[in-house]
């Protein structure tokens, strides 16, 4: 359905009242939300995405008019849907904010029956199109605005271990991989989670930083341009690029068995490993990636996770982090001797413990560079 803009009334808000109601409703299709939506939004679509087709296709094949009559007894039933299900129990004082696309038919249909109801219902303001440009507007400063610290270490070294203890110790984190549904390297998919469109791991960062503190630093891992599909936005990459460097070491059997623990399903299904494994024959060769595949698939998985680690990963990732990290020469060493979660919350407490006297505390160790 065509979806003019409003004029701004006291059923209309604009994104400074975003988080001020009781409720957000997303009315757009679920194909839509899916994609992306505010944060905290439930999904009560007015048409699905099979209607928002059909409707779509009426408007440009027959007319407005045929589109909107029968759009309008579609978001008529979906609407009486919604206040027989969801908004069955809301109280009289139930202060909802709706959107839908850009702030059209969609969402002021629902907040005029809701408000016709007795609710105080009403609409964003230019909606979802508004909140997008919001989004992609305070990425260009937000990170800016924040003392970095980024954890760099090869792969198999625990940095989210690491950022995960910070974490549980009370320090500020952004965990990209977490928000991407990735661990970040060429096998880092996870099994029981797919990664979220772009737009939604942007809003997801964005939502993230929001709720971070400026006074107090945030510790993020060294990350590529891509976590599996997904591009880092541009600004945050370059605030860590330039961020203060803690590097984090460990022995091969440390890592080792770190990697096993992480990648457990790979474990059980040596064949999924080797189809994934494809995907490095461009860079290491037909011979290189079938010896790693009968590796795979004879067990030999500690030989396998070394293999890969010393021939593959650790030269890449050592090329990328001098390249972009400007303050590796400074970083402060850490050296992880165990893959267990205690060991990485004696490093968290470490990096965490107010200097002694004007001294660097004994559990901090130099800089691997030095």
């Amino acid at each position: 359905m065509s979806e003019p803009a409003q004029r701004r009334g006291d059923d209309v808000v604009g994104l400074d009242a975003l988080f001020s109601f009781d409720a957000i409703l997303d009315a757009r299709s679920p194909g839509e939300f899916v994609l992306d939506h505010v944060p905290g939004a439930v999904n009560l679509p007015v048409l699905d995405d099979a209607e928002r087709a059909r409707v779509g296709t009426l408007y440009k094949q027959h007319s407005p008019f045929a589109a909107r009559r029968v759009g309008a007894a579609l978001v008529s039933r979906n609407i009486a849907r919604h206040l027989e299900s969801h908004c069955a129990e809301r109280p009289r004082t139930w202060r909802p904010l709706v959107y839908c696309w850009r702030g059209g038919n969609r969402s002021g249909a629902f907040v005029t029956i809701l408000r016709a109801v007795g609710w105080r219902a009403a609409q964003l303001e230019g909606g979802y199109k508004a909140f997008r440009r919001h989004v992609l507007a305070e990425l260009q400063t937000l990170p800016e605005t924040f003392d970095w610290r980024v954890l760099c270490g090869a792969t198999g070294v625990g940095k989210s271990r690491l950022l995960h203890a910070l974490a549980r110790e009370g320090a500020q984190v952004l965990d990209l991989e977490e928000l991407a549904a990735h661990r970040g390297s060429v096998l880092g998919a996870r099994p029981d989670h797919a990664q979220p469109a772009q737009r939604l791991f942007e809003t997801r960062i964005w939502q993230r930083l929001r709720s971070l503190d400026p006074a107090r630093p945030v510790f993020v891992e060294s990350e590529s341009r891509k976590i599996g599909t997904l591009h880092t936005p541009e600004v945050l990459l370059a605030c860590i690029h330039a961020a203060t460097c803690i590097e984090l070491r460990a022995d091969t059997p440390t890592r080792v068995a770190l990697l096993r623990d992480e990648y457990a399903h790979f474990l059980d299904d040596p064949e999924t490993l080797a189809r994934q494994l494809d995907c490095l024959i461009a860079l290491r060769g037909h011979a290189r990636v079938a010896a790693w595949k009968a590796l795979a698939r004879a067990g030999r998985w500690d030989e396998l996770i070394a293999e890969l680690l010393h021939e593959h990963y650790d030269p890449s990732y050592r090329r990328s982090l001098e390249h972009n990290y400007i303050g590796l020469q400074q970083a402060l060493g850490l050296r992880a001797t165990s893959p267990d979660i205690d060991e990485y919350r004696r490093l968290a407490r470490s990096l965490l413990a107010p200097p002694l006297d004007g001294q660097t505390p004994p559990a901090r160790l130099k800089s691997s560079h030095e």
